[in-house]
């Protein structure tokens, strides 16, 4: 699923009519990347409960090789997301059978 099919199911989801779907749900999706990059801008972790959490971490800097050339390079330290899924989103993924 892509962005776009993303919006489009949100707004159906939130029962917005065809005239407001996209304009509401993009500007949703917006305000949502903005929230949670800001917190992982400020290091800060992103709890929603039973959803899951979105926690910053720092990677070294290290050693990689060009797939195409063989040759090692250095590959720069940087900032990454590790997503922990909640108890609620994996009691949906995983039904009891």
């Amino acid at each position: 699923m892509n962005k776009a099919d993303f919006i489009s199911k949100l707004a159906v989801e939130m029962n917005i009519s065809q005239q407001q779907q996209q304009q509401q749900s993009r500007q949703f999706m917006k305000a949502f990347q903005v929230v949670l990059t800001e917190a992982m801008k400020q290091d800060s972790p992103v709890m929603l409960q039973g959803f899951g959490t979105f926690t910053p971490w720092s990677q070294k800097e290290r050693i990689g090789r060009n797939p195409h050339t063989g040759i090692s390079c250095a590959i720069p330290a940087r900032t990454s997301v590790k997503f922990k899924p909640g108890k609620f989103l994996l009691r949906d993924l995983n039904p009891s059978k």
